[in-house]
């Protein structure tokens, strides 16, 4: 796995703070404190890209710490945000396996996947990526 480290912005929020990523506009986050936008920016990163991946689409290059603002954000005052860099682990070339499951566990493994709108893959790989920490 390679580690790639994103710069986002954390906001001030009306019940603790906001998150969001200049190099990929729509991703968002929250957190009540800032430990806890912070940690959660990184998840939300992580399942972010990891669907990108899954979905054949292209993983933008992070932006340096200094980068100019996208025009997007160019007209935004952000003079009450703090900018972090937040670290993802991308994943490396996806392998098929076979694995033997109880017939009603995978029933509700694809039932909880669609309710999550991703692939029954993209929510074993995600259990086992939390299982593991």
């Amino acid at each position: 796995m390679a580690t790639r480290h994103y710069v986002a912005f954390i906001e001030p929020a009306q019940d603790g703070h906001g998150v969001f990523f200049p190099d990929l506009p729509g991703l968002t986050s929250a957190g009540k404190t800032l430990d806890d936008a912070v940690r959660n920016a990184a998840e939300a990163l992580a399942g972010h890209l990891g669907l990108m991946i899954e979905e054949g689409g292209a993983i933008p290059d992070p932006s340096p710490m200094d980068a100019p603002l996208p025009d997007w954000l160019a007209d935004e005052d952000l003079s009450d945000c703090v900018r972090v860099l937040v670290p993802v682990d991308l994943p490396s070339k996806a392998v098929q396996v076979s694995v033997l499951l109880e017939e009603g566990l995978l029933a509700r493994i694809d039932n909880a996947a669609t309710a999550r709108g991703v692939s029954r893959s993209a929510f074993l790989a995600d259990a086992a990526r939390r299982a593991m920490g």
